[in-house]
């Protein structure tokens, strides 16, 4: 078994392969499956959209890949600044979301988009670092890319005695970050029709 061994701070000229990446890491994602149902318009949606939040995480924040082809990234933003605003959407491209999704799954994206938001403010207040996106290509899950793509950000936050926050909807996803320190703090299932939805919290230390 071909496992990572380290994670790279990943260059924009790879914003493209990360999206398609990706793209195909969350293409099976409860609420990917939620706001954009067709299975055969989701793949290029998805590869669109993530290649925006790379570009994103990238100016805003920190992305960690694997050295090489891009088997998995990491996007995170950091502490004071994690807020995704509608500026810097403009500014990276993400408002041509309507016209991407469709109009009503555009709706259903910011209704998400803003339950998550309220959810984020209230457990998380105080600086932490915020993992926004986490994902690896399905050949390559398993194999130990998505512990070693979050380690940089974890040992900094350690290092600096800062919390981490997330939110994922797949259930197998929770033991995982589990092991890597995170603890449930929000389960349920989200309004209008959304999927089941965890928020994870990983507490300061050093």
């Amino acid at each position: 078994m071909t496992t990572a061994t380290q994670a790279v701070p990943m260059p924009r000229e790879q914003n493209a392969e990360a999206g398609a990446t990706l793209g195909r890491a969350f293409y099976d994602d409860p609420l990917m499956q939620y706001i954009l149902p067709d299975d055969a318009k989701r793949p290029a949606a998805l590869r669109w959209f993530m290649t925006s939040a790379a570009r994103y995480g990238g100016a805003h924040g920190e992305v960690y890949t694997t050295p090489g082809q891009v088997d998995g990234a990491a996007i995170w933003l950091p502490p004071g600044d994690v807020s995704v605003t509608l500026p810097r959407m403009i500014r990276h491209g993400m408002i041509a979301a309507p016209f991407k999704f469709g109009f009503s799954a555009f709706n259903r994206f910011m209704g998400v988009m803003n339950h998550l938001e309220h959810l984020h403010d209230r457990d998380a207040p105080e600086p932490h670092w915020y993992l926004m996106v986490l994902g690896v290509d399905p050949p390559r899950q398993g194999q130990g890319v998505g512990g070693t793509l979050v380690q940089p950000v974890l040992a900094r936050a350690d290092r600096d005695g800062l919390p981490c926050y997330l939110e994922t909807m797949k259930e197998r996803n929770v033991p995982f970050y589990e092991k890597h320190g995170f603890t449930v703090v929000v389960d349920e299932i989200m309004p209008k029709g959304g999927p089941r939805c965890w928020t994870m919290k990983r507490p300061a230390r050093g």
